[in-house]
């Protein structure tokens, strides 16, 4: 008789609607174990998590751990939830994300994907060359890939495509037998306490990789260019647009919705390599070296260059990164996560490398006053090359107005060090009547923010299309 020891355990989710967390939460069902959370509201990932039959409770409450026998909380739970302080009086085991992705992952070869920025659109061009190649990986992303219609899925091969998040310090806890750097910016400051922790904390990941891996890291970033030197072992290659680099792109052809480039491939003055003709359906440059990323890791394995070629060719994106959600008499309208200043000046530089003329105006909805006041200058300059910002109240992701935020001065500042116009809105209601009046040409108008921005501009297509 064969004993399922996961079937006997009950996991409850602690914020099971975040995008990482409903991941693991489907890896887990997967897996055997009862699995069951909660979280403040519905959202599209607790939908997707409900069809599969696991229980979802709206809001948290000591009575919905009747049945648990372990616990999973994300970072943004804190030690006052009541979920949490019932579990710890219970002495049920409480396991912060990454220590249970660390314990699910363990018998995985693992290739792990981190960076402040493009982790999400990396690892979902990976887990698509592997699905090309037939490898079958377990995927756990940060956004839901296109062609899977899922952000996660549990395979039978050896290898697992992980993005690892930096944010609680727990991506140096997962195993590493490839790994991936993107880049390294002031994110998460108010874990880390300063910029320069965060650093060491990357470099600790970089070292982490075994020297039967590799790390891929882009020689671009500043940030983790100057890393590099102080890292305790050689054990990475590069990539990126630097002459440098082990894997330089070239030739690149900016295109519309989509990218044609070459790849120099040098290891030493005599290995040299050339792959030609690469198309990949995104547009702009921090995405071509997402891609390179990706190819670079595949190449290590051992993948064949046609089969990278065509997966990349046949790549549907990711929702959220740049995705068109609906026209509007000639208008298109654009759904993106940028939510940090990096993020937003590599999404509107991407649009206007390909739209040349275009009027673009940008919907920008804050996430965090912890982050807008750390970085309001950068924020403020973020916008330079598009025309009209439109400006949302902050999403507060929980945080309370601790800060002394104003939105008209912070209004105000954009216009200032961008130059351009910007426009107040108060709401949802708001935004709608602000499309309605004063859209008058083939605008492009690209909606970010981290928080719900994302739904306010879908309701609203529903009711003008």
């Amino acid at each position: 008789m064969k004993i399922n020891m996961a079937s006997n355990e009950v996991v409850h989710f602690i914020g099971i609607g975040g995008i990482g967390m409903s991941g693991l939460a489907q890896i887990m069902n997967n897996l055997g174990f009862t699995i069951q959370g909660s979280d403040l509201s519905q959202n599209k990932n607790t939908e997707r998590l409900t069809k599969l039959g696991i229980k979802i409770f709206i809001g948290h409450h000591q009575k919905n751990l009747k049945k648990a026998t372990m616990v999973v909380i994300s970072s943004a739970v804190k030690k006052n939830n009541k979920e949490l302080m019932i579990a710890r009086v219970k002495k049920l085991p409480v396991f912060k994300r990454g220590e249970m992705l660390a314990n699910i992952v363990a018998l995985k070869k693992n290739i792990v994907i981190t960076g402040s920025h493009g982790k999400t659109t990396t690892t979902s061009l990976v887990a698509n060359i592997l699905l090309e190649a037939g490898l079958d990986p377990t995927v756990i992303n940060g956004g839901v890939i296109n062609s899977l219609k899922n952000n996660a899925q549990l395979g039978k091969g050896e290898w697992a495509v992980i993005e690892s998040d930096e944010s609680d310090g727990s991506f140096l806890k997962l195993p590493i037998t490839h790994s991936i750097v993107t880049n390294v910016d002031k994110e998460h400051l108010d874990f880390y306490g300063s910029f320069e922790r965060l650093k060491k904390n990357f470099c600790t990941f970089i070292e982490k990789t075994p020297s039967f891996g590799k790390s891929l890291v882009c020689i671009d970033d500043k940030n983790l260019k100057s890393l590099l030197s102080k890292c305790r072992t050689n054990n990475f290659l590069t990539y990126g647009f630097h002459s440098g680099a082990n894997y330089q792109i070239t030739n690149l052809k900016r295109k519309i919705n989509y990218s044609i480039f070459d790849l120099r491939i040098k290891f030493t003055k005599d290995e040299v390599f050339k792959i030609k003709n690469i198309k990949v359906n995104l547009i702009g440059d921090h995405n071509i070296s997402n891609a390179t990323a990706s190819i670079a890791i595949a190449l290590n394995l051992g993948i064949q260059i046609s089969k990278i070629k065509k997966a990349l060719k046949k790549f549907l994106g990711i929702q959220r990164r740049f995705t068109k959600v609906f026209s509007f008499e000639k208008r298109e309208f654009y759904d993106d996560y940028a939510h940090h200043p990096t993020e937003i000046k590599a999404v509107i530089n991407g649009a206007r490398q390909v739209y040349k003329d275009r009027k673009i105006i940008c919907v920008f909805q804050p996430h965090r006053y912890s982050r807008v006041k750390s970085l309001k200058h950068e924020f403020a300059s973020s916008f330079r090359s598009i025309e009209t910002v439109v400006l949302c109240p902050v999403y507060s992701a929980g945080e309370k107005l601790k800060y002394n935020f104003n939105q008209d001065k912070f209004s105000q500042l954009i216009s200032k060090k961008s130059k351009i116009q910007v426009i107040n809105i108060k709401n949802q209601k708001e935004l709608k009547n602000y499309f309605k009046k004063n859209l008058l040409e083939d605008e492009m108008i690209i909606c970010m923010g981290a928080g719900s921005i994302s739904n306010w501009i879908r309701e609203i297509g529903d009711e003008l299309k």
